[in-house]
């Protein structure tokens, strides 16, 4: 490896900088898996249970000022916002489905992670959850 493998701006802490954000990643899995890569933002809003309107609305903005979203505004009334893949909210997509691919099938693995301090979900949080979804 060289030393630039290992800069404060090298690629791959790039990319985990774009996730660093875990609404980041689940706004492009939604709008890519349930949306087809469009969604009006109340649409794409309820999809993902969990986040606040405050974050949902930051991240979108962080999303297109990255490149990663367009937001389109139609002239209706009252206007609806759609925000769509840019390509290069595709090609993040990829990389995205691997993770929760990756999650889907180790699940075990996750589930035998040790909460830790100070986290909202705890393994019996989880584990209610599980027996809830059954």
């Amino acid at each position: 490896m060289q030393d630039d493998d290992w800069r404060e701006d090298c690629a791959p802490r790039r990319v985990l900088e774009i996730f660093a954000t875990k609404w980041t990643s689940m706004i492009l899995h939604t709008l890519n898996a349930r949306h087809k890569g469009a969604a009006r933002s109340g649409a794409l809003h309820r999809s993902l249970p969990g986040v606040s309107k405050k974050m949902f609305v930051q991240t979108l903005r962080d999303m297109e000022t990255g490149g990663l979203l367009d937001r389109h505004i139609d002239s209706t009334v009252p206007p609806a916002v759609t925000y769509r893949l840019t390509p290069l909210g595709h090609r993040f997509v990829g990389l995205v489905d691997l993770v929760y691919d990756w999650g889907r099938d180790n699940a075990d693995a996750l589930d035998a992670l040790q909460p830790r301090e100070g986290a909202r979900r705890t393994r019996s949080t989880v584990l209610s959850q599980s027996e809830h979804d059954a």
